[in-house]
């Protein structure tokens, strides 16, 4: 019998949620994603200290180019090894500010370019915040595709496929975190996760009103919730999991599924920017989540 890892490639995109490189050629993921928090614990392993040298020894002591440069040196190896893309976060303290995130976005694919690497294999992580979708919609119209982070809600999800974004990665362990401490519960029913309901929504409405923006599901805190979400665009998984899904065998049947999603009975709704602030700061477990993901991303950062 095959194994789940192999079940689920069946349905789902499979993508690697770290920063080692020796994790990512075990794996064979199609894309690989990174953020603050996973390069700066890669970068404490010892084989990865050439690529911090060298950006440091790039950026001749400025601070912002050396972080910058050290993001695109962990990007440009891990492509080494993935025949898709990676995914660069752009700086959290930016997540306010439009020209900025616009700014280091072309930062990153300038240097990319450096390393001989076309903007075709490089997603931009952005904050889903309002000025994040903004900067979203600017780079997609100059061929820089964005991977839209952080997100914790529909209303995020809406306004991202409204500029065209290229990708987003809701968050289903951080809404599973929050209800579980908000409703003092210590489980849920894997269909019944917070998390995956949230995700599975959210594909539904894509699907169903026909959005092109992929959905990458994220953060995970088991392998039940990953394998309730087969069908997904893709998934980015973190090598723990990856290791449980390899190591147990099974069927791995399909839970999102698109021509489904068309059937679904769902309002179109249009989300501006008044209806995006509203409906995210209505949402407590959105607007907690994202305003601590922006500040621990930040802290990792520097």
């Amino acid at each position: 019998m095959r194994n789940k890892f192999e079940g689920l490639k069946e349905h789902t995109i499979i993508v690697a949620d770290t920063g080692e490189i020796d994790e990512i050629k075990k794996y064979h993921p199609t894309d690989a994603t990174t953020n603050p928090s996973l390069i700066l614990k890669a970068s404490e392993i010892e084989e990865y200290k050439p690529l911090i040298e060298e950006a440091v020894s790039y950026g001749k002591g400025d601070l912002n180019l050396i972080i910058t440069k050290v993001f695109v040196n962990f990007g440009a190896e891990i492509l080494k090894h993935i025949p898709g893309r990676v995914s660069t976060e752009v700086d959290a303290r930016l997540s306010f500010d439009v020209e900025g995130s616009i700014k280091k976005a072309h930062e990153y694919i300038a240097l990319y370019k450096e390393a001989g690497i076309e903007k075709e294999r490089v997603l931009i992580k952005l904050a889903s915040t309002w000025e994040g979708v903004v900067a979203a919609k600017q780079l997609e119209k100059e061929g820089i595709h964005c991977n839209m982070t952080l997100m914790f809600s529909l209303a995020q999800a809406i306004a991202c496929a409204e500029v065209g974004a290229t990708l987003i990665s809701p968050f289903v362990g951080r809404i599973l975190d929050w209800h579980k401490k908000a409703e003092g519960k210590e489980s849920y029913p894997a269909d019944e996760d917070p998390g995956v309901v949230s995700v599975t929504n959210i594909f539904n409405y894509y699907k169903k009103f026909g959005h092109n923006t992929q959905i990458m599901g994220a953060s995970f805190r088991n392998v039940d919730e990953v394998l309730e979400l087969a069908g997904s665009d893709l998934l980015t998984i973190a090598p723990k999991l990856l290791k449980e899904l390899t190591d147990s065998e099974g069927a791995v049947p399909k839970k999102l599924d698109a021509a489904k999603a068309t059937k679904c009975k769902l309002e179109k709704i249009n989300v501006d920017e008044k209806t995006f602030r509203w409906m995210v700061n209505e949402d407590a477990m959105a607007t907690e989540k994202l305003a601590e993901g922006i500040r621990n991303f930040a802290k990792d950062t520097v």
